[in-house]
């Protein structure tokens, strides 16, 4: 079974995933664009059941451009994103792809909100395309 570690940048809240993902996508929505202080975010869904947290987080409850819920756990001592939970999909937990720090992460394979994506901004041949 393959497993994903994601830490953030002290190390001391970790997710590790003993699976492949579920789905791994990027979001071009603004609330995502802010809480990464890059022009998408990227993610990899994967089974609630497989993901091991260990460490403190502190939460934040966000609202999505839809009314979608979401709880987002960060580093208290860094504040790193290290996981997240769609309300909408309680079986599942979302990792930020970047707290993996691997560059042989497997691509994205959906594109959301891409009515507000940075005109300079190119995707993989063969991703799934959402306004």
């Amino acid at each position: 079974m393959p497993t994903h570690h994601a830490s953030c940048s002290c190390g001391q809240l970790t997710a590790t995933a003993h699976a492949e993902p579920v789905r791994i996508s990027i979001c071009h929505c603004l609330a995502c664009q802010r809480r990464t202080g890059s022009v998408f975010a990227s993610q990899a869904r994967f089974p609630a059941a497989t993901v091991a947290i260990e460490g403190r987080s502190t939460e934040y409850v966000r609202i999505g451009d839809e009314g979608g819920r979401a709880r987002f756990h960060f580093c208290p001592v860094c504040g790193v994103t290290v996981f997240y939970r769609p309300e909408a999909l309680p079986d599942m937990v979302a990792i930020p792809v970047g707290t993996f720090a691997d560059p042989g992460f497997p691509p994205p394979t959906v594109s959301v909100y891409e009515d507000r994506m940075h005109a300079w901004v190119r995707l993989p041949e063969g991703i799934e395309h959402y306004d």
